[in-house]
């Protein structure tokens, strides 16, 4: 669901390498700056931390994609054009995916079926709906949504069907808006002013990097560009 599959996708083993250490790097150093500051005091804390974050990529991807994705596309000329609209469906797909997968559990709780005052055991059917909602959200909902977290966080929601050139690009326009979302709602408030500044701007320095390093890449190791996939 959340990686490419593209039959004729270039697959460079090296950027896929880099790309998996960068996003394990990114993690490990902002936990240590949570925990270090004191902004996580505790586990349960460190994940609504990290799902807020992720709740925001994933707002803003879910606005940028369609925008970022729509340029691409009026930007080729005939007959690239309409290959990428028919490539379109599956990154489409793999952000639809998580987006749902995430909303579940909020789902089934703003619609009333589930509340604090639920009476589990006031009738079979109940103890029957209480066993099915946590073997499907913890045997199959919690695994799927990690692994998908994952997955789109290395491969950008699969955008590599589309073009190779679109993951490394939408990307940093992405890391960059999350940048500047933590500079309005003031992220990591606590911490030294240094610091901060060096872990909101670390994410998109890093990830523009890697971007660049990958485009050239594409470039000089497989001969693709962003040129030659726009027929520019």
């Amino acid at each position: 669901m959340f990686t490419p599959s593209r039959p004729d996708r270039v697959n460079d083993p090296m950027v896929k390498k880099v790309q998996v250490i960068r996003t394990v790097l990114g993690l490990i150093s902002v936990t240590w700056m949570l925990v270090s500051y004191g902004l996580a005091s505790d586990a349960d804390s460190l994940l609504d931390d990290r799902f807020g974050q992720i709740r925001t990529t994933l707002i803003t991807l879910a606005v940028t994609f369609p925008i970022a994705v729509a340029i691409f596309i009026a930007a080729a000329r005939p007959p690239n054009r309409r290959l990428f609209l028919r490539r379109v469906a599956k990154p489409a797909g793999a952000l639809l995916a998580l987006i749902v997968t995430l909303a579940v559990p909020r789902l089934i709780t703003g619609l009333g079926y589930v509340t604090e005052d639920t009476n589990w055991t006031a009738s079979a059917g109940r103890v029957a709906l209480l066993f099915a909602l946590a073997v499907f959200m913890f045997l199959w909902l919690a695994p799927f949504g990690f692994y998908g977290i994952a997955q789109s966080l290395v491969h950008v929601f699969r955008t590599a069907d589309l073009h190779e050139t679109v993951p490394p690009l939408l990307a940093t326009l992405l890391v960059w808006e999350v940048a500047l979302f933590d500079v309005f709602r003031g992220a990591y408030d606590g911490v030294p002013f240094a610091v901060r500044m060096i872990f909101i701007l670390g994410a998109p320095l890093t990830v523009t990097a890697v971007a660049m390093w990958e485009l050239r890449r594409l470039r000089t190791r497989h001969g693709i560009t962003l040129r030659a996939a726009l027929l520019r």
